[in-house]
């Protein structure tokens, strides 16, 4: 049997993952497939890159966290097809996955996954959600 956890549990731990990070993330929007794990070395060009705000996911409900705030870069630094995202704190890869464009299903979505330097970047959607239900 797989394990279970309560609605209490899973909120915890997803809290826990915002205060391990800290209150000033940087969000890397990458070309590319994500590499094997956080640990790896990071692949791709960085088309994007976003201060996130101090508060940056909304508190656990459900099981699951979503983004909080703006979560924007007014200008792109590179020109390319967004594949996946890095969210580090310091030099540090905390989380990463891939990257569609809203309604593509990745684990976060952006408003363009085709980029142009200079433009603005926008996540419209990012979810966080605890297993073990």
């Amino acid at each position: 049997m797989a394990f279970q956890f309560s609605t209490a549990s899973r909120n915890a731990a997803l809290d826990a993952i915002e205060v391990t990070i800290g209150a000033a993330p940087t969000l890397e929007i990458r070309t590319g497939a994500a590499p094997a794990n956080c640990a790896a070395a990071a692949t791709g060009t960085v088309l994007a890159t976003l201060a996130l705000p101090s508060d940056w996911l909304a508190a656990a409900a459900s099981g699951a966290k979503t983004l909080l705030g703006a979560w924007q870069d007014a200008s792109a630094d590179a020109a390319g097809t967004a594949g996946h995202f890095r969210i580090n704190a310091g030099a540090t890869c905390h989380v990463q996955g891939t990257v569609t464009a809203t309604g593509g299903g990745g684990d976060m979505t952006l408003d363009n996954v085709s980029i142009a330097a200079g433009q603005q970047v926008t996540v419209t959607a990012f979810t966080l959600t605890a297993g073990g239900a």
